[in-house]
């Protein structure tokens, strides 16, 4: 039996930030060489960051980039290191390089480039060929493979496997959304099982704009065994032996045929595997409650839009609401107590609650709270526009003027104390267009923005349990939403209540049902007719909003992309 040691380096990398990325990778590198590996495994193009986006169109980013993978190869030794990278050619590929003694022993191009959802990797890579040989490292022969490989049954992991490796890699930078944990484990299971082939998903971790990487990478023996997983949401160089079994390596090897795929050659890395005398094989860690993984997210994808565009302060306008109280709990575990900037900003229609259940949650999360009244720059406003509005019936309009002025106040707090502006509103409003243009959509990130307002309360509940104490005052739960805008107004009187309009929105959203099949579905054709015009008309307005962590399968942005100017109704 041959005992390979690998090291599954999950880390956290920062697009365009080549010195940085090859720092991180260095340091967990000397991780994996202390920890006597013969295999340490990258995440995908993690020199340059993922997604690099258009900075792949920069011919000097390129180059940057194959400059700091020489600069990580010239400090490997024995220990094997699989690195994500941009390669050149007479196109551009999504590559890894295997690197050991001081130089890049070879390279592979990722053989299936994803082009749907969040992912438009063929505007601007080629795909590979078929890997034409495989690493021979500490004795085993070894694949590589990168993300979207392992996802086809038929792809470049059977087709290695057929060809004699006996473990594969398979670098990753896959977004996370609520449960896709469950899929990837279940196909990398089966994806193993079918190759009879020890399978190494490296995932990488942290914020990246609207999307956040939940790491969780894991390790499987040839029968789709789950050996080990590494924690979601959090750096870690997971270590673990892998056992290649004697009558694995002789049914490869049978000279009688059973295996009848030609024998790719192996590149010889290193020869045979270190002599480790501790036996390495950690517990897979737990996963998270379904509410706290999405929770961790958000908080993820919030600490790290903040600190890696330089900001250290966020303000938040908190109306008393449950939304803003989310997202100052977030916001609050995110970057700290000290970090963070709550506002009350009251008008003549809010009432006594809201202010007192805004200064509560700001006593409970320990962060800073002050006061600003918007009566007299309200009253002013209305003053000024009488004489163009004569003749003319209060309506919406004098609502948005609140929330316009308070979206003024928060920039103004911004520009001049360089906080970051945390927009509060959630998916089900964005959908809908329950929301007012420069006035609550204003602001830097919307951390809510792909959160649907049933899952926003179920949220705040699992604070106050995990808590073991009410951070969210009982009372911002339990409450009737309002936006406050007119006396007696609650969300209601414009929207179906979320209940029922957020399963719609499901349908109609993320899983691109018309409105004749909701109907079938066995929703009320009167309100899916409602929901339906609410959201294609509500377009221009998403279009204009800050980004948001992405939670569900599909969010506004990269994910869902419809023309504003649009005259298809189903």
């Amino acid at each position: 039996m041959t005992r390979l040691r690998v090291a599954a380096c999950q880390l956290n990398p920062v697009v365009g930030d080549l010195e940085g990325n090859v720092s991180r990778v260095l340091t967990a590198l000397e991780t994996a060489e202390a920890a006597g590996a013969d295999l340490a495994v990258f995440p995908e193009l993690a020199i340059t960051g993922y997604p690099p986006e258009d900075l792949l169109l920069k011919p000097q980013f390129v180059e940057d980039n194959l400059e700091a993978l020489e600069k990580v190869a010239s400090h490997t030794g024995r220990c094997a290191a699989v690195v994500g990278f941009v390669d050149r050619e007479r196109d551009l590929h999504n590559a890894a390089a295997v690197c050991a003694h001081g130089a890049v022993q070879g390279r592979y191009h990722k053989g299936v480039l994803p082009n749907y959802g969040v992912f438009d990797e063929q505007r601007y890579f080629t795909a590979g060929a078929p890997l034409s040989s495989l690493f021979l490292i500490g004795g085993v022969r070894c694949g590589v493979s990168i993300c979207e490989d392992v996802w086809s049954p038929t792809g470049p992991v059977a087709e290695q496997a057929a060809g004699g490796a006996e473990v594969v890699v398979n670098l990753n930078a896959s977004p996370y959304h609520a449960g896709r944990i469950h899929e990837r484990e279940r196909m990398l299971a089966t994806r193993a099982a079918d190759a009879s082939c020890a399978l190494v998903y490296v995932n990488q971790v942290g914020g990246q704009d609207e999307l956040v990487f939940d790491g969780a990478s894991m390790v499987f023996d040839d029968s789709g065994r789950l050996i080990t997983r590494a924690a979601q949401f959090a750096e870690a160089v997971l270590v673990v032996d892998l056992d290649v079994r004697p009558t694995f390596r002789q049914r490869l090897l049978d000279p009688r045929g059973r295996n009848n795929a030609p024998l790719l050659p192996a590149h010889i890395v290193t020869e045979h595997a270190a002599e480790n005398d501790d036996r390495c094989q950690p517990e897979p860690s737990d996963l998270l409650h379904p509410l706290d993984e999405v929770y961790e997210a958000l908080v993820v994808g919030t600490r790290d839009y903040v600190t890696k565009n330089g900001f250290a302060d966020v303000v938040v306008g908190l109306s008393g609401g449950i939304d803003s109280s989310l997202v100052a709990a977030v916001a609050t575990d995110a970057l700290g107590a000290e970090h963070v900037h709550g506002v009350s900003m009251p008008s003549r229609f809010s009432s006594e609650g809201s202010s007192t259940d805004a200064e509560a949650l700001a006593e409970n999360l320990k962060i800073d709270y002050f006061p600003i009244a918007i009566e007299a720059a309200h009253a002013a406003l209305i003053e000024m526009l009488a004489p163009s509005f004569e003749d003319k019936a209060e309506d919406v309009t004098e609502e948005n003027l609140q929330s316009r002025i308070r979206g003024t106040l928060l920039m103004a707090l911004s520009n001049k104390h360089g906080w970051l502006v945390l927009a509060t509103g959630n998916k089900s409003e964005m959908a809908v267009g329950y929301s007012t243009l420069y006035g609550d959509t204003a602001g830097g990130f919307a951390l809510l923005k792909d959160v649907p307002k049933t899952m926003v309360r179920r949220l705040c509940a699992r604070v106050n349990e995990r808590a073991g104490e009410e951070v969210v005052p009982e009372a911002v739960i339990t409450k009737a939403p309002t936006a406050e805008l007119r006396a007696g107004q609650r969300d209601e009187d414009s929207l179906p209540p979320y209940e029922v309009l957020d399963p719609i929105l499901e349908g109609y959203v993320e899983d691109d049902l018309t409105a004749g099949e909701l109907v079938r579905a066995g929703f009320d054709a009167d309100q899916v007719g409602e929901v339906v015009w609410l959201v294609d008309r509500a377009e221009y307005k998403r279009r204009q909003s800050p980004p948001g962590v992405r939670v569900t399968p599909k969010a506004f942005g990269k994910d869902r992309r419809v023309p504003i100017t649009n005259h298809y109704r189903s």
